[in-house]
Parts: structure tokens; sequence; C-alpha cells
């Protein structure tokens, strides 16, 4: 699963697997991008996650959540501009979904996309399940100068017998 989130600063991304976070994602607009519409923001998006999370996401039927309801609908749309269908062609490269998703409970790609104080504190909710969680992933913790939690992963591929 994929919960993707635009805003006016910026893009973020959560790829998830069986209730748990695998990566994060997020990047400010480039300045051309700043222009879009919102529709089009929330688009490029959905296209940043597939093309970081390429290795992750091709050939696996993957279900990407968005906050923008029209995007469920975006292979049916009869009117497309050309980056539209340019990033449409990539889309249909992937096994994948794009489905509904309600803003409020997006909240972790909502955070990665707007990035200031106000949004990820509200990720401090559950910090005592995220700490035993990055404890239990053997996360090596430490506290940076500005006295924030910084978690180091130590990331491997793993081989499957019998293929994907």
């Amino acid at each position: 699963m994929v919960y993707s989130d635009a805003s006016g600063k910026g893009l973020g991304c959560v790829l998830m697997q069986h209730g748990k976070v695998i990566a994060y994602a997020s990047r400010q607009l480039k300045t051309h991008e700043v222009t879009y519409p919102v529709h089009d923001l929330e688009l490029v998006t959905v296209v940043f996650a597939l093309r970081i999370w390429r290795h992750y996401l091709y050939r696996a039927r993957t279900q990407i959540f968005t906050d923008h309801k029209s995007l469920k609908y975006l292979m049916s749309q009869k009117e497309l501009n050309m980056r539209q269908r340019r990033w449409i062609e990539l889309i249909k490269d992937y096994d994948c979904t794009l489905e509904y998703h309600p803003g409020k409970a997006n909240m972790v790609a909502d955070a990665l996309s707007r990035k200031n104080k106000a949004t990820l504190g509200r990720l401090t909710v559950r910090k005592d399940q995220q700490l035993a969680e990055l404890k239990e992933m053997s996360a090596d913790l430490g506290i940076n100068a500005g006295g924030g939690l910084v978690a180091q992963l130590l990331v491997r591929p793993t081989y499957r017998e019998g293929g994907v």
C-alpha cells in the first residue's frame, strides 16, 4: 500500500506492508510544479512514489491511496493534458489501483508533504508504539543536535524461493 499526499509546498508518500511502514519519501515542489492544479499535484505524487519504489512495486498488486477523490476515476477521464497522458502511461506499467482515502485519515503522508512543526506534532501521538517498533527492527537510535530522534535502519534485500 502506498499513501500519498501533496500540498502547496511538497509531496509526501508512505510505503506500507501488513500495517507496518516500509519507507517514507518526500520532496519539495520544483519551481514549475508550483503552478500545477491540485489534481496534477496529487497525480505527480503518485508518479513520484511509483518511480522511487519501482523495485518494490513493479509486478506487485498495489493499492495507492490519495485524498483527492477524482484520481479514482483517472483512467476513465476523456480530457487529459499531455502531462497527464505521460503519467498515465507510467501508471499503466504497474498493477495498481488508485483509491480515495480521506485527508484526515492520511496523517503521515500529509505531514511529509507539508513538513511544518504543527503537522509533524500529530505524528508523536503514538510515539511509544513507534519507538517500540523501531527497537524491534534493530534500528540504531540517537538524538540529533536539535533534540530530535534519529533512527537508522540497515535494509538488506531478501531472496525468496519460487519467485516474487
